[in-house]
C-alpha cells in the first residue's frame, strides 16, 4: 500500500495510547454509539476493531502512499485490477478486459453493474475524470507520477513552470464503458499496475463538493466510511449494495488509533481490541503461548532500508559511496534479525523482496560481501571515504511505534562495535509518523533515515522505479543516475516480460553499485488476532485481508 505504497509505500506503524477507546466512546457525533468495555463494544455486533494510525494525508487514493491510509482505501475503493490476496497476482475487478496491438495504446472496457456507495454508477467517464485529476500539478497528489506513463503528463505536470493543460491528451472517454489510454512509451505490464489504488476511479461527488466527499470519502468498495475522528477511531460499515465477487463477511471494521504498538497487542490479550497487525519486537518471545495459536507470520512484500540525502552535499559524493557501503558492512544483520526479530525478518541481500520470485526478479545475494558483516573493511571503506560526514551518525526513525527504536538502536550499537567507537551511531527520534514524513518529503533529513517499502503491486519495477529513478515519488532523498534511469526505461518499453526483468535487475545492479539505499531485512507480515475471529489472514502487501475475516 503503496507503495506504503503504496508508499511510501511504509512499514506499517500502530499508534495509541491505552485511554484511545474511552477518549473514543465520548465523541459527540457519535461515532461509536455502544458500550465500550471491550473491542466487540464498537460499532455493534459483527463488527470487528482492529489497530490503527492516523493516515498521513486525506484519503484521496492519489495522494495516498502511506500503509494506513491505504487500508482504508483497500477497503473503500475497488480499480480496475485486484491483487490476489494470496498470491499477488493481478486480477481484473472493474475491468471487463484491457486490449493492447502494442504495449503503448490500450482499450478498456469497465464491467457493468459497478457502483458507487451514493448510487452512483462507475463508467469510463469515473476512470478518465479521477487519473486527470490525480496527475494535474494544481492539485498536488503525491502519487502524480503513477499517471507519468500517460501521454501528455508532461502538460498536466511539468518539470517546471506552470500546468498547462488540465487533462491527459492519452486518455479518452471512447463510451460509457470505455476509454482509451496512450502511453508516452511501451509498457507491457502497465495493465497489472491498475490495482493500485492510486488508479481507483471517482465519483462526481469528489468534483462538484470536494469538501463533503474529504469529511465522509465515497467509494466503490465492499465498505463505506461512517465516520472518522482523527486521533481515535475510524468506523467502516458493511455495504450491504457492493456488486463484487468479494464482499464483507462482517458487519464492519473499526480502526483504533494507537500511538504505541505494546499497548495494541496488550489490549488483544486483554479482550479490548480484536486484530493486531503488527506484532512488535518485544512481544515476539511470547507471542505463541499469549495468543494460543493465533498468530499468524507470513512473508510480505517489505524491505526495510537505511535511506539516505542527496540533496545534501556531504551525502552526494564519491567518498561517501565508500561510507555507505562500510556503514552497510558495519551492520550485523543476522544477530539483530535473530535476537529482536526472532526471525521474522530475513537479512536483505537485494533491494526487491522474496516474494517476486527469481522469475520475478528477486536476486538473492546480488548485494554479495556488502551486506555481510565485516567490522574490519567497515572501518576500512569509512576511513577511506573520508569518515563519517560530520564526525558522527543520526540515523532518523518515527518513535511511535517501539520496534523501530529497537532495531535503530541495535544498528547503533553494531555500527559502533564495528568502528570502535561508543558514540558513532545514535538513533533520532521523531514523535509520530506523520511528522517523520512530513520532514522526509520537506527534504529535512541531514543524515540516514529508516525507509520501509511496502510494494504497491508485485513487480520489480515497483521496488527500483518509484524509490530510485530521478524525480520519482518516493524517491524522498533524491537520489539519481542517469545509467539507471535509461535501464528503467527500456525495461518499461520491452514487451516480452522476461526481458523486462532482466533489465530491471541489470538496474538493480546500478543501485548496488552505488549502495544507494542500505538494505538490511525484508519483513514478514505478523498479526494477532482474539478468539471472536476466524478467517483472519494477510494479503502479499502484510494487510489484514478485512472483508474475508469473520466474526463470533
Amino acid at each position: 500500500m503503496a507503495g506504503i505504497g503504496s508508499v511510501i509505500a511504509e512499514e506499517a506503524d500502530m499508534r495509541g495510547i491505552t485511554h484511545v477507546r474511552w477518549a473514543a466512546c465520548v465523541i459527540a457525533t457519535g461515532l461509536l454509539a455502544t458500550a465500550c468495555g471491550s473491542g466487540a463494544g464498537f460499532g455493534g455486533a459483527g463488527v470487528l476493531t482492529s489497530s490503527w494510525g492516523d493516515p498521513q494525508n486525506p484519503l484521496e487514493p492519489a495522494n495516498t502512499n502511506d500503509v494506513q491510509g491505504g487500508k482504508v482505501l483497500d477497503m473503500i475503493f475497488r480499480g480496475l485490477k485486484k491483487y490476489d490476496p494470496r498470491t499477488g497476482k493481478a486480477q481484473n475487478m472493474l475491468a471487463e478486459r484491457i486490449d493492447t496491438p502494442d504495449s503503448r495504446n490500450f482499450t478498456v472496457t469497465v464491467k457493468a453493474g459497478w457502483r458507487f456507495s451514493d448510487g452512483e454508477p462507475v463508467t469510463a467517464r469515473s476512470f478518465v475524470d479521477a487519473w486527470n485529476y490525480g496527475a494535474g500539478l494544481r492539485n498536488n497528489q503525491k502519487n502524480a507520477y503513477f499517471f507519468g506513463y500517460i501521454e501528455g503528463y508532461d502538460k498536466v505536470h511539468p518539470d517546471s513552470g506552470p500546468q498547462s493543460a488540465d487533462t491527459l491528451s492519452g486518455l479518452r472517454v471512447t463510451g460509457p464503458r470505455t476509454f482509451t489510454v496512450r502511453l508516452n512509451q511501451k509498457f507491457s505490464s502497465f495493465p497489472d499496475t491498475l490495482g493500485y489504488a492510486a488508479y481507483a476511479p471517482l465519483p462526481r461527488v469528489f468534483f462538484t463538493d470536494h469538501a463533503a466527499w474529504l469529511s465522509k470519502p465515497v467509494g466503490n468498495g465492499p465498505y463505506r466510511i461512517e465516520s472518522y475522528a482523527k486521533g481515535s477511531a475510524m468506523s467502516l460499515k458493511k455495504w450491504d449494495g457492493y456488486p463484487g465477487p468479494d464482499p464483507a463477511r462482517n458487519a464492519g471494521v473499526t480502526l483504533l488509533v494507537y500511538t504505541e504498538s505494546n499497548t495494541a497487542y496488550t489490549d488483544v490479550l486483554a479482550g479490548n481490541l480484536d486484530l493486531v497487525d503488527d506484532v512488535p519486537a518485544a512481544q515476539l518471545k511470547n507471542v505463541g503461548t499469549d495468543l494460543d495459536g493465533r498468530y499468524i507470520n507470513t512473508p510480505a512484500g517489505i524491505l526495510q532500508t537505511l535511506a539516505f540525502p542527496y540533496y545534501d552535499p556531504k551525502w552526494n559524493t564519491a567518498g561517501a559511496r565508500k561510507v555507505r557501503t562500510g556503514l552497510s558492512m558495519a551492520i550485523d544483520r543476522k544477530q539483530i534479525t535473530e535476537t529482536i526479530f526472532r526471525r521474522t525478518r530475513t537479512p536483505a541481500s537485494d533491494w526487491t523482496s522474496p516474494v517476486l520470485g527469481t522469475a520475478g526478479g528477486f536476486q538473492d545475494g546480488l548485494c554479495g560481501h556488502a551486506c555481510d558483516y565485516d567490522p574490519a573493511q567497515a572501518r576500512k571503506l569509512i576511513q577511506e571515504g573520508g569518515g563519517l560526514p560530520g564526525g558522527r551518525l543520526k540515523i532518523t526513525y518515527n518513535a511511535d511505534t517501539g520496534s523501530h527504536k529497537q532495531w535503530v538502536d541495535a544498528v547503533c550499537n553494531s555500527i559502533n562495535n564495528a568502528l570502535g567507537k561508543d558514540t558513532a551511531c545514535v538513533g533520532n527520534p521523531i514523535g509520530t509518523f506523520a511528522d517523520f514524513r512530513n520532514q522526509t518529503t520537506g527534504h529535512k533529513m541531514t543524515g540516514p533515515y529508516r525507509a520501509g517499502w511496502q510494494m504497491d503491486y508485485p513487480l520489480i519495477q515497483n521496488f527500483l522505479q518509484p524509490l530510485y529513478y530521478t524525480g520519482a515519488s518516493s524517491n524522498d532523498g533524491l537520489w539519481s543516475d542517469k545509467r539507471f534511469d535509461r535501464l528503467v526505461d527500456r525495461a518499461n518499453a520491452e514487451t516480452d516480460r522476461a526481458a523486462a526483468v532482466r533489465l530491471f535487475q541489470q538496474a538493480e545492479g546500478v543501485v548496488r553499485d552505488n549502495m544507494a539505499a542500505i538494505p538490511l531485512w525484508y519483513q514478514n507480515g505478523s498479526a494477532g488476532y482474539a478468539p471472536r475471529l476466524s478467517h483472519v489472514a494477510l494479503n502479499p502487501f502484510s494487510v489484514p485481508v478485512y472483508n474475508e475475516i469473520k466474526v463470533g
